[in-house]
This record gives C-alpha cells, sequence and structure tokens, in this order.
C-alpha cells in the first residue's frame, strides 16, 4: 500500500507540514505493521526519519526497508532516546516534529487529528496522543503525562478501561511514545536533554515547555495502539536505572525555587519509598544505583537548572496548578484537565 499523495514522491521532494521520528532499536519486528499505519494516514504531507540506535545486526532495519518518502540514519553506537531524536529533528525544518515509537502503530486519522490541535491555539507547544494497549484496545495506555509535586510522573489513566466519550484538555506533559511538538517551540527550549539518555527524557522537555509559557495538551482522538516496552521492557534493570536517576534529575532542574524548598521532603520521602518497594521486590540494586548516580551527577544538573529558570516565564503559581497534588490520585493514576477542556472543541 502507497501512502495517499506520495506517489513517485521521495525524501525531501514535497513540502511537509511535519516530519515523523521513529527510534528503533531491536525492533525490526514491528517494522511492517508500522510501515502499513504510516502509509494509511490520510495526512500525507509529512516526511518519515528513522534512527536505528545500534540494533543487533540481526534485529535492524536498512534502508532497502524504507518507503520512499522516508529518511534512514544508521547509527554506530546507542545514543539514547533523546539525543536520537534530536538527531532527527536536526535532519528538517518542518514546522511540527512528531516523536513516534516503532511500537506505536497509530490509526489512519492519527496525525491529521494530532496536528489539527495547534490550529486552535497558538500557545500550543505539544499535543500528545491518546495511547490504546495494542493488545486490548479497550483499556488506556496512556492518556498523558501527569507530574506529582513531589517528583514523580506517571502515565495518565493507565490500565483503565476506555470510556465513551474522551473530551481534550491539558496535561503536563506529552508522552513522546506518540507526540508532536511545536518546532519553534522544540527549538526555543533545547529540545530533548541528551544527558537523559532515555526515560522522563518526554516529561523534562515538558516541564521545560511549561516553564516557558507554553500549553500542553492531549489530542485524544488521536490513537495509537501501543505495546510497550518495545525497545526495554518497562519492568527491566534498564528501566529501573535510568527512571529512578532522571525523577531525580528532572525534579531538581526544573521545580521553582519556592516549590523546590516546599517539596524537597516529599522528594526525599518518594525517592526512599522507591527504595524500600524496590527491596522488597528484590530489584534494589539499579535503582540503588540510578539514585547514586543521580547524586554523582547533580553538579551538572545544578548547572543547567541555572538556564532553565533564568529563561521561565511562566508563574510559580501556574505550575504548581498544573501538578498533581494528591498521593490518592497517584495510586488511581487520575488525570487532570484544565482550561483546554473548554477552549478545544471535542470532534
Amino acid at each position: 500500500m502507497t501512502r495517499p499523495g506520495a506517489v513517485g514522491k521521495r525524501w525531501g521532494e514535497m513540502s511537509h507540514k511535519a516530519s515523523i521520528a521513529v527510534v528503533t532499536y531491536n525492533t525490526k519486528h514491528y517494522w511492517a505493521k508500522l510501515r502499513r499505519a504510516l502509509d494509511a494516514q490520510t495526512e500525507s504531507a509529512f516526511e518519515l526519519i528513522v534512527i536505528d540506535n545500534a540494533s543487533d545486526p540481526d534485529k535492524r532495519l536498512s534502508a532497502e526497508h524504507m518507503p520512499q518518502y522516508a529518511r534512514y540514519v544508521q547509527l554506530e553506537e546507542n545514543i539514547g532516546f533523546a539525543a536520537a531524536n534530536n538527531i532527527a529533528a536536526r535532519q528538517t525544518a518542518a514546522p511540527f516534529f512528531v516523536c513516534l515509537n516503532p511500537d506505536a502503530f497509530p490509526r489512519p486519522e492519527w496525525l491529521s487529528r494530532l496536528l489539527s490541535v495547534f490550529d486552535q491555539r497558538p500557545d500550543i507547544a505539544a499535543a500528545g496522543s491518546l495511547q490504546l494497549c495494542d493488545e486490548d484496545p479497550g483499556l488506556i495506555d496512556g492518556a498523558g503525562d501527569c507530574y506529582w509535586a513531589g517528583g514523580l510522573p506517571y502515565r495518565s489513566l493507565h490500565g483503565r478501561p476506555l470510556p465513551r466519550q474522551f473530551h481534550p484538555g491539558e496535561v503536563f506533559s506529552a508522552c513522546a511514545a506518540a507526540c508532536a511538538f511545536r518546532r519553534s517551540a522544540f527549538d526555543a527550549v533545547g529540545g530533548f536533554d541528551e544527558s537523559f539518555f532515555c526515560y522522563c527524557e518526554d516529561v523534562d522537555l515538558g516541564f521545560r515547555l511549561r516553564l516557558a509559557g507554553w500549553k500542553i495538551v492531549q489530542a485524544n482522538d488521536a490513537i495509537v495502539h501501543h505495546v510497550g516496552g518495545g525497545s526495554s521492557a518497562t519492568q527491566s534493570d534498564f528501566a529501573r536505572y535510568y527512571g529512578a536517576r532522571n525523577r531525580i534529575w528532572t525534579f531538581v532542574k526544573n521545580m521553582p525555587g519556592p516549590l523546590l524548598f516546599a517539596l524537597l521532603p516529599a522528594q526525599i520521602f518518594m525517592t526512599a519509598f522507591v527504595l524500600l518497594w524496590s527491596l522488597i521486590r528484590g530489584t534494589a540494586s539499579p535503582t540503588w544505583r540510578g539514585v547514586i548516580a543521580a547524586w554523582k551527577g547533580i553538579g551538572k544538573v545544578v548547572r543547567a537548572r541555572a538556564a532553565v529558570q533564568g529563561q521561565r516565564r511562566a508563574s510559580t503559581l501556574e505550575i504548581a496548578r498544573q501538578m498533581v497534588w494528591s498521593p490518592i490520585a497517584v495510586m488511581q493514576r487520575r488525570s487532570i484537565r484544565r482550561s483546554a477542556e473548554r477552549s478545544l472543541p471535542s470532534r
């Protein structure tokens, strides 16, 4: 099947509204299904940039696997999700930069509906997709990222049944498994922080966009079916290490000063609870290593903080309003919806 409007076109030969970046690592087995989903998109004014992050030789894609509207970049070492997406962003000047995981399979109207959100308001920097579980589309895999004030991000409504009606609204950050960024905003805050490697890099980016005064919303009619853990198992030692490290970095780097000191005890309590829980579950080693690595690297994070806070435009109150404050809401993976629900019409 050929993507509508792409017959005879090659990468770089047509004007593009968006660039879709797919960072792949040992995920060749998803490619045929993902390509069919991209070929079927009703919005055809996009280009595809595939970055292979040094996959194993028998699990990597190649230029021969690519459609005509794609560009393929093979990296010689795994530089992480954050850096690979930044490389993809530098390949193009399209007004919208879209991140899509290789195990997130979009419905035909996905890109059109995702990009249409930006037409509603000029202050929207990012839009997230509604992620449904690929193995059971009646369950939500994620409806945007929320951020508990003590420094714990989570995917809202994960594991919940899909409701009959889903209203759009603001979320703290857009999950990078399937989301779009206004390119001018993405560039203004420096894109993904490459020191994060992976995990929490999208929350960190969303935090910085919010500090700069931008809004982030959910396009809940832009739907992908997400496998989850396609490149690294979500409960692996790899995930535990980077998750523990990057949660601390996100908090220290981005939290406005008055909130940083007020919420530091909550951050310490949360970190201690995670460590204790990991000890009970027998997964303490990678979690402890992540926490230790976080504090070993705290100097560079504090230096980065100075630059981030120096560019802040949002008030402390505006940031506080977008965070989740109830621990019960975190346990229930509850979502919050703000003013965008009133200003963005349901379609």
